[in-house]
């Protein structure tokens, strides 16, 4: 035994939910400090990095800062000083926790980009005794820009460790059972909010570059996979699905969101319903992007009913589901 040897913890098992990401506050510097972070991974902008580097820190990073914070802006949650994304992560792993309640599983969140990091996170449930780690993406539909980065952050803090924790990785669950049914309840319960009846439900899935998809990336077919599953639990209204959020000149994952918004008026679907099962939680993309700048175009372009069905959150469905998930991997 080596003398005055320091307290090890051990014996715990951490788990660690984690979401794409967030500024931590609305301001220019925020805004770009985390756009940086976000469109420097190379599994998102799969560009040269050399001709990439120059073409986002001379052009995008001095222009679209003060635009995203605009959008930013719409939706920051003012009374408690975080975005939604943010604090419903954070709401999600304190659910979890108290639901789990073993002292032997400590529950934490981190982002992919932004803070909490993930690096900041493995470090502090392995001084906590966690000697096993399992990462929860929280990304139903598996993809590289998403799910995969995710998971090449773990493995290169895990890289730089002395002592590693065994690890395991949940992988996606675009046709888990109780997913599926969170979200046909979510659709239930808000059709019984409305007094009118929806022509067509809307299921906008984040997209991706098209040259992504035809590397082999299996998103695509994920998206709709869930929303065939959810057409079978739900099969009052039709449900369509699109993509959103397309970024730059090259051609994305079709049909746009955007675009059908604009284009269903004209073929007599004024009534809309608007879900996106791809985000675990309400963010930028679904309340500003959707609920506001969706909404607006829609009716401008001659709808009548627009409605977003709110992200699973920290319901008790969610919570339900993440927590079948985790302890199905322990």
């Amino acid at each position: 035994m080596i003398p005055n040897h320091p307290k090890i913890n051990y014996g715990k098992t951490g788990i660690l939910i984690v979401n794409l990401g967030t500024p931590d506050s609305t301001s220019w510097l925020d805004i770009r400090k985390y756009l940086k972070e976000f469109l420097s991974d190379r599994r998102v902008i799969e560009v040269n990095p050399l001709i990439w580097q120059v073409i986002l820190n001379l052009f995008i990073l001095t222009f679209r800062p003060s635009k995203t914070a605009k959008a930013y802006k719409e939706i920051w949650m003012k009374d408690k000083n975080m975005s939604p994304l943010r604090y419903y992560t954070e709401s999600q792993a304190k659910k979890l926790s108290e639901q789990i309640n073993n002292e032997n599983l400590i529950v934490d969140f981190a982002m992919r980009y932004g803070n909490p990091s993930i690096r900041s996170k493995i470090n502090d449930l392995q001084l906590k005794g966690c000697e096993n780690l399992i990462i929860l993406p929280l990304y139903p539909q598996y993809a590289a820009a998403t799910t995969a980065t995710v998971c090449d952050e773990v493995y290169r803090n895990l890289m730089k460790m002395r002592w590693q924790p065994n690890l395991k990785i949940i992988p996606h669950y675009e046709s888990e059972p109780l997913y599926i049914e969170a979200i046909k309840n979510s659709i239930e319960k808000k059709i019984n909010e409305i007094s009118w009846k929806p022509d067509l439900i809307i299921a906008s899935y984040h997209g991706i570059p098209k040259k992504y998809f035809d590397k082999g990336d299996p998103y695509h077919c994920y998206c709709h996979k869930t929303t065939r599953l959810i057409s079978e639990k739900y099969s009052d209204i039709e449900i369509k699905t699109t993509f959103q959020s397309r970024f730059g000149p090259q051609e994305w994952l079709q049909p746009y969101t955007d675009k059908t918004l604009e284009a269903l008026p004209k073929e007599g679907k004024k009534n809309i319903l608007v879900i996106c099962p791809g985000f675990s939680s309400d963010c930028v993309e679904t309340l500003e992007e959707i609920s506001i700048q969706g909404k607006e175009s829609f009716i401008k372009s001659g709808g009548k009913n627009f409605e977003m069905i709110p992200c699973l959150n920290d319901s008790d469905d969610h919570i339900f589901l993440l927590k079948h998930l985790i302890l199905k991997n322990i």
